[in-house]
C-alpha cells in the first residue's frame, strides 16, 4: 500500500512517513526547544539541536576526531575524508553525500521554492530560511554573543561570529588561501575563482554566484520592494539595504 501527499503528489510507503512529510507544506513544528524556542518536525532533530546548548557531541570521527550531535552528521562528515558522494545531480553531475542534500539542490534547476514569506512574497528553497527570513519582519535576534553583546537570527551566524574573537579560521581556499569560519562561505568564494554564477535571471539571462543576489536582481524587472520599514513605509529590495536604514531610525552604528 502506498500513501501520496495530497498537496505535491508525493508517494510514502508508510502513513507515518507521509504525516511528518505534510509539516514541510504546512510548516508544523511540534517540537521546540526549551532553551532559544526553536522547532522542529521531529523530536530526534531537537535532540540533537539540543546538544548546541549543553555541548554534547557523542559522535566521533575516526580520521580527524571531530564531534558531531548526530550519526547522519558524522557519515556526512566523513565523505570529506573519503570522497564518496553517491548522490549525484542529473543534471549538473554533482555529488551530494546525502540524498536530502541532492533534492534540495535540484531546486536550484527546477527553481522550486515551496516555501513562501507571507509578509512579502519571498521564496526560499529552506523552511529553515524562511524562520530565520522572518525575523527581518519581525526583529526577532534571539541569539547574543556574550564576548560583544551582537544578536543574531540564526545560532549558526552567532557561532560562526564567535569565531572573530578567537580568532579560528577552519576553512581555507586552496587557490588564495583565504580563511573563513564556514564551509558554505568557503565554497561561495571558490565561485571567485571558478567564474561560476549558476543563478540566472530569465528575464535579462544575466548570471549570479547568490540565489539571493539573483532574487534582489529581479526586483529591477518587477519593480518590487520586498522589505519594507514599519516606521516610515520605505520600501527596499533587499534585506541588507533594509537593516542599514533602520540605523537611520536607532541611530545604531556599524
Amino acid at each position: 500500500m502506498s500513501f501520496t501527499c495530497s498537496d505535491c503528489g508525493k508517494g510514502f510507503t508508510r502513513s507515518s512517513s507521509l504525516q511528518r512529510h505534510q509539516s514541510v507544506h504546512t510548516g508544523e513544528r511540534p517540537f521546540t526547544c526549551s532553551v532559544c524556542g526553536k522547532g522542529f518536525t521531529r523530536s530526534s532533530h531537537l535532540q540533537a539541536h539540543q546538544s548546541i546548548h549543553t555541548g554534547q557531541k557523542p559522535f566521533t570521527c575516526s580520521y580527524c576526531g571531530k564531534g558531531f550531535t548526530g550519526s547522519t552528521d558524522l557519515l556526512a562528515h566523513q565523505s570529506v575524508h573519503t570522497g564518496e558522494k553517491p548522490f549525484s545531480c542529473s543534471d549538473c553531475g554533482k555529488g551530494f553525500s546525502r540524498s536530502f542534500s541532492l533534492q534540495r539542490h535540484q531546486r536550484v534547476h527546477t527553481g522550486e521554492r515551496p516555501f513562501t514569506c507571507s509578509m512579502c512574497g519571498k521564496g526560499f528553497t529552506r523552511s529553515g530560511s524562511l524562520q530565520t527570513h522572518l525575523r527581518f519582519h519581525t526583529g526577532e535576534w534571539p541569539f547574543t554573543c556574550s564576548d560583544c553583546g551582537k544578536r543574531f537570527t540564526r545560532s549558526s551566524d552567532l557561532l560562526a561570529h564567535q569565531l572573530v574573537h578567537t580568532g579560528k579560521m577552519l576553512f581555507s581556499c586552496s587557490d588564495c588561501g583565504k580563511g573563513f569560519t564556514r564551509s558554505f562561505s568557503l565554497q561561495r568564494h571558490q565561485s571567485v575563482h571558478t567564474g561560476e554564477k549558476p543563478f540566472t535571471c530569465s528575464v535579462c539571462g544575466k548570471g549570479f554566484a547568490r540565489s539571493s543576489h539573483l532574487q534582489t536582481h529581479q526586483s529591477v524587472h518587477t519593480g518590487g520592494k520586498l522589505f519594507t520599514r514599519s516606521d516610515c513605509g520605505k520600501g527596499f529590495t533587499g534585506s541588507t539595504d533594509l537593516l542599514t536604514h533602520k540605523r537611520v531610525h536607532t541611530g545604531e552604528t556599524v
